[in-house]
């Protein structure tokens, strides 16, 4: 699989990485020997990134991931995490002390003494051009509990403040064929600083896959049932903020646009991925199919047609809604 450099850390990874919120059954439940499984078939099909939080499954996702790894010392894989969401959302709560708190219990739970990339947990907006925050980074990396941090935004505003500090490595954002307004601003920022661009929520959770319809139901602790109003997170997160019934229009519409031999998940994921400026794509997978077919998508050709057919539908379906908003 094509690697690229994820911006200031200077690690090589895979275009295609995995998203291992699943792993901690915020979507339902997942076999701690499944998810095992989703790991490992993911690192044969060439995936050499994967991405995990301090709170995904309250620890769930980390545990797995360090389980994994010990047992398989010869891969060459880099881990993101993120930090943030264990206390209440406060600008306060952000701090050193805290920050050594959660390094350690990840460091712990992945069985590693120094973590390859921490990143912000969409924190308040204001924690981003807060220079103290920063430097508390700093004095991890200079410690050696860290070797690289970045941040996980919400908003395009949140992602070019962040990277006007030097230390940030990466920035994770929700891009994908309902979200483009990163395609604006954030991605030329990111490509001129340096900085490694990982995009999440690629396929709207789930609604790109074409598996779903108006009586397809979510389990009661999958938070495209509990969140589906933002009740519980940000709504961007779930479905990308977008209204479930207007995405299955058009989620039909982008499956007329999918090339002959390649699903529409892989067709999503590779478009992503031809985006200039984006180091690696983070869809998610429930089972070890997916998490190959995922990977697959790295071999996809996403050709000018489909760019501009992927334009037509954001702009008829959700710009008004979803570009003035993220």
């Amino acid at each position: 699989m094509e690697q690229r450099v994820l911006g200031k850390t200077g690690r090589n990874v895979s275009i295609v990485g995995l998203g291992t919120w699943q792993l901690g059954a915020d979507w339902g439940n997942v076999d701690p020997a499944q998810a095992q499984a989703i790991l490992g078939a993911s690192a044969e099909a060439g995936v050499t990134f994967f991405d995990t939080a301090d709170v995904y499954g309250d620890g769930r996702s980390e545990q797995a991931i360090g389980a994994f790894l010990a047992n398989n010392p010869g891969l060459d894989i880099t881990v993101a995490t993120k930090m943030g969401r264990r206390m209440e959302q406060q600008p306060g709560n952000y701090h050193l002390a805290n920050f050594r708190r959660w390094v350690d219990r990840s460091r712990r739970y992945l069985g590693t003494d120094c973590l390859d990339l921490v990143q912000l947990h969409c924190p308040p907006s204001t924690v981003y051009s807060n220079a103290e925050v920063y430097d508390s980074l700093d004095t991890l990396v200079a410690e050696g509990a860290i070797r690289n941090y970045g941040v996980s935004v919400e908003r395009t505003d949140e992602a070019l403040e962040a990277m006007r500090h030097k230390g940030t490595a990466t920035v994770q954002i929700i891009l994908n064929a309902f979200r483009l307004k990163p395609l604006d601003e954030v991605l030329p920022a990111a490509k001129a600083a340096g900085v490694g661009i990982i995009a999440r929520v690629p396929l709207v959770s789930g609604l790109l896959s074409g598996r779903y319809s108006k009586d397809t139901s979510f389990a009661e602790n999958d938070h495209r049932n509990y969140n589906r109003s933002g009740a519980a997170f940000d709504v961007g997160e779930t479905f990308s903020g977008v209204d479930y019934e207007r995405g299955l229009q058009a989620a039909a519409e982008f499956g007329q646009l999918v090339p002959d031999g390649a699903s529409m998940a892989q067709a999503a994921i590779a478009w992503i991925a031809a985006q200039d400026g984006v180091s690696t794509v983070i869809p998610g997978a429930r089972n070890v199919e997916q998490a190959t077919a995922n990977a697959l998508a790295a071999g996809t050709a996403a050709d000018a047609g489909f760019d501009a057919g992927v334009h037509r539908i954001y702009d008829h379906y959700f710009r008004e809604s979803i570009h003035p908003r993220w």
